[in-house]
Order: structure tokens, then C-alpha cells, then sequence
């Protein structure tokens, strides 16, 4: 019978960022994905549009916990591609509410990959600020609920 070594009690070392590249600590995590073949443009990199997608599904999941019921993309307000993502990067998308107002709510989302041979080390590829607002059962804006 084989049995397993002791374990200790000292932390398990995780990976750090390169100096100055630090994922965010006042934003939440809302997405991780990993970029596949399919997404790629003729130059082999990860098509522009593939990341915007990503980026207002991420955008969103924090709004959604405002509105309560639906809403929609009204405006990318900016959005800049930093970096190439390539296929088998790790993207990490951290969302912070921005501004909250009646019918409408902005978010910024920056995205961070890792790059499959040097995980745990971070670099920033995208960052895109995007409204949203809750809509009705007919698509018009309405109020967002006050908690």
C-alpha cells in the first residue's frame, strides 16, 4: 500500500505577475475563458469581435444584479486592444460598476491573459467601458430598481 508524503502547513506558492502587471484587487472576476482555433483571424490571432463578445458578456453580469429582469448594450463608450490574444490564452475579465443612473449603468471591464507557457504571469490586453440599460417586455427603457 502506497501512502502520500505528509503534508505541510505552509502555504501553497502560486505564480506572481511580472513587475507592474497586477490584476485588479476593486474589481470582481466575472469571466474566465480560453480563446480556441475557431476564433482566430487569418494572422492567427484572436479575432477583435471574438473579444468584444466576451467582453459584453462580462460587462454584464454585474449590471444584471441592478436591473433585476432585462436589459441591453446601448454603448461601447471606449474600447482598446492593448495586446494580441492568442489561441490558448487564459483570460481573466474583472468588472467594476462605473456609474449608476436611472434607466442606465456603465461598467469598466479590462481583460488580463495568461499566456498557456507562462501561466500565472499576467498581461493587460483589453480594456472597454460599455452601458448598459434595463429594459420592459417592449424593449423600452425603464427604471432601474432602487435596493
Amino acid at each position: 500500500m502506497s501512502t502520500l508524503p505528509h503534508a505541510t502547513s505552509a502555504p501553497i506558492a502560486t505564480p506572481s505577475a511580472p513587475a507592474g502587471v497586477e490584476l485588479p484587487t476593486d474589481q470582481v472576476l466575472v469571466l474566465k475563458v480560453i480563446p480556441m482555433p475557431g476564433d482566430c483571424n487569418a494572422n492567427g490571432d484572436i479575432f477583435g469581435g471574438w473579444v468584444m463578445a466576451q467582453v459584453d458578456l462580462a460587462g454584464s453580469v454585474l449590471p444584471a444584479r441592478y436591473t433585476q429582469g432585462r436589459m441591453a448594450t446601448v454603448a461601447v463608450n471606449e474600447f482598446i486592444f492593448k495586446q494580441p490574444v492568442r489561441v490558448g490564452d487564459i483570460l481573466s475579465f474583472f468588472s467594476k460598476v462605473s456609474r449608476i443612473g436611472r434607466t442606465s449603468i456603465t461598467v469598466k471591464v479590462e481583460v488580463f491573459a495568461e499566456r498557456f507557457r507562462t501561466q500565472g504571469q499576467y498581461i493587460k490586453v483589453t480594456e472597454a467601458l460599455v452601458t448598459y440599460v434595463a429594459i420592459d417586455d417592449q424593449g423600452r427603457p425603464r427604471e432601474i430598481p432602487k435596493n
